[in-house]
């Protein structure tokens, strides 16, 4: 951190920084808010922002910050990160104004407002744990401050006005000339300081969505550019060890598209798409949350340094596969709380089986659809699928965690819409395919419905199921009535059998931080210590070790095992290979045990998928249409 600046030098800086303030007669209702951020003053690791409305008629205005953002499914509460809030008239005093809320701003005699002044935390430095639901927003949706890099989700830094949600947006970042930048928002020009040592690029929106939904990334960046089909992609890579570039991405990340874009067909898709990859280092102060968000034309991705190029390359492939392919749902089809989302109070749709479930189908079957998996490989992902499914509630009504997600026991369940909403997408797929004689399909399903709203028309949640089944066939239908809005569970193999595939047990290698079904670790309700669970028992090698459920994980190596360290050092477990030297302390009924030596290959039981030796001509001719078309 750096050393703190006084309040009065901070309030100075504060006032001094931004575009000039408009003139009292131009309506703030008129005319756009005028927003900057200056990148070269930041102060204690804090970001200046100053937002210039215009003119009120109003006696009070309230300025909210995002406490949800779309894609989420998670409380961000962007407002706590905002300190030194201050309400400047047109003499350059202070208003008054209350805080009711960490996400809500009242400025009274709002007439009299000229600009809104505050500095901004990030939240990379903050995260203790990652994934969504944590006490921070989920990395790809967090912000970064740092001296070599900045993540502009923008939400994070710029909010609006109760009654100018709609209101366009002006934006003026300036940074370094030395550093390099990219977004998708549409740029309106570039000037240099006098001294040509910062640049003020500027840019406009719309209205706040479009401030929302790109977001920026500035610094000592790898950026490459090329052309997928009538696609321009941005790929633009911040390694802080220089361990990776976007040109030793470029190639992996342009077959994949590449690919995407012919299995989407006559989709229609943006003219431009950036993706936003920060690798985390690792340690204090480091993102810990893995994975990416989706915005309409760009992505957001976060993923670890540490990793190999192989193992990078597949993970590029999993994520921004899965982000890109939400141009088609919600992107493109989307129901009302979606197309009309309320940052502070936001109601939640009925279909994340559609958004996340399909979506994340998509991501796996057009990579057998386009020749960049095998059938195998395929099947082994969606068996996979099926044994995290079991880790949740096998009964429970989909769409009723859907419209529930933010609230328990549904927001437990949600990391299932992954898992089992892919499923759903499958079964639907193959029902679809079988009842066409392979000319439809779920991908042929979501075209129409695209065609029918498009990004600017959004469906009515209750009745889009009773829609979809007179656009398709009734046992569509059924299925989603019994398996999506009901609580039956799906039998997989009824499926598997239509296009000739059979389930059968077998043991498969595996790292030493898993087993069939996933990780074979968990955490205390109050996240203080992580344990071995009942999962170790199918881990060859820690069960052949002697290691228990309800083990708890003192050191690994020599380290200490804390919540802190635990991104990391489960990562460095992953990569562990046969015949490396371990040693792991737990402690067990209070006392310490040691497990030490050369590490042995792991093993664990699986149910696998495969072909069936005696399918019929029928169902070899559907599992081809199903997996080539």
């Amino acid at each position: 951190m750096k050393k703190i600046l006084s309040i009065a030098f901070m309030g100075a800086l504060m006032l001094g920084c931004g575009s000039a303030s408009k003139v009292k007669n131009d309506l703030a209702t008129s005319n756009p808010i005028v927003t900057s951020i200056d990148i070269t003053k930041v102060s204690n690791d804090k970001l200046p922002v100053v937002i210039n409305p215009g003119r009120f008629v109003e006696e009070t205005v309230t300025y909210y910050m995002p406490s949800v953002v779309p894609g989420t499914y998670a409380l961000g509460d962007y407002g706590r990160f905002i300190d030194n809030f201050k309400a400047i008239d047109y003499n350059g005093n202070e208003l008054t104004v209350t805080h009711p809320d960490q996400n809500t701003w009242v400025i009274a005699n709002a007439k009299e407002l000229d600009k809104i002044t505050y500095y901004v935390n990030d939240t990379y430095d903050q995260e203790v744990v990652g994934g969504i639901g944590g006490e921070m927003p989920f990395s790809p949706a967090g912000t970064n401050i740092e001296p070599n890099n900045y993540v502009l989700n923008l939400y994070g830094y710029l909010g609006y006005f109760d009654n100018l949600k709609n209101a366009e947006y002006s934006l003026d970042v300036t940074a370094p000339a030395t550093f390099k930048h990219s977004s998708a928002l549409q740029s309106t020009g570039v000037k240099s300081s006098p001294d040509g040592a910062a640049i003020t690029n500027s840019y406009y929106a719309p209205r706040y969505f479009d401030i929302m939904d790109n977001p920026m990334m500035y610094g000592k960046l790898d950026i490459e550019e090329f052309l997928v089909g009538d696609i321009k992609i941005v790929l633009s890579v911040y390694s802080p060890n220089k361990v990776h570039s976007a040109a030793s991405l470029k190639e992996t990340v342009y077959k994949m598209m590449e690919a995407q874009k012919k299995y989407l067909g006559d989709i229609n898709s943006t003219p431009r798409y950036d993706i936003f990859l920060y690798l985390a280092a690792g340690g204090e102060g480091s993102p810990k949350g893995f994975g990416a968000l989706e915005h309409h034309k760009s992505t957001t991705v976060v993923l670890r340094e540490q990793s190999s190029k192989e193992q990078l390359a597949k993970s590029m492939i999993d994520v921004v596969a899965h982000e890109f392919f939400h141009i088609v749902t919600p992107l493109s089809v989307h129901s009302e709380d979606i197309h009309y989302f309320d940052y502070i109070n936001p109601t939640f749709s009925k279909h994340l089986w559609m958004y996340e479930g399909v979506t994340e189908y998509f991501a796996q079957h057009f990579q057998v659809y386009e020749g960049l998996a095998t059938n195998d490989e395929f099947y082994a992902e969606i068996m996979s699928k099926i044994n995290i499914s079991h880790y949740f509630d096998d009964e429970m009504s989909f769409t009723v965690m859907s419209e529930n997600i933010m609230d328990e026991p549904y927001s437990k369940n949600y990391i299932n819409v992954y898992s089992k909403g892919a499923l759903i997408g499958m079964c639907i797929d193959i029902l679809m395919r079988e009842e066409s004689n392979g000319q439809r399909s779920m991908l042929s399903l979501m075209k129409e419905l695209s065609n029918k709203y498009g990004v600017d028309k959004p469906f009515d949640d209750d009745s889009i199921i009773a829609e979809i089944t007179k656009m398709t066939y009734p046992s569509v239908g059924a299925f989603l009535q019994t398996h999506v809005v009901g609580t039956t569970p799906i039998n997989y193999e009824d499926f598997f059998k239509k296009v000739g595939l059979t389930m059968s047990n077998s043991e498969v290698e595996t790292n030493y931080i898993q087993n069939s079904a996933g990780f074979i670790f968990d955490a205390n309700e109050e996240q203080t210590h992580i344990f071995f669970s009942e999962g170790v028992k199918d881990n060859s090698f820690w069960a052949e070790q002697g290691v228990m459920p309800g083990d708890i994980v003192k050191e690994i190596n020599g380290t200490e095992f804390t919540i802190e360290k635990a991104q990391l050092l489960l990562g460095s477990m992953y990569q562990w290979q046969p015949g490396q030297d371990f040693e792991v302390k737990v402690e067990r009924d209070g006392k310490e045990v040691v497990f030490k030596g050369k590490l042995a290959q792991a093993y664990t039981n699986k149910k696998t998928l495969m072909e069936d030796e005696n399918a019929t001509a029928a169902q070899i001719a559907l599992r081809k249409a199903w997996l080539k078309g």
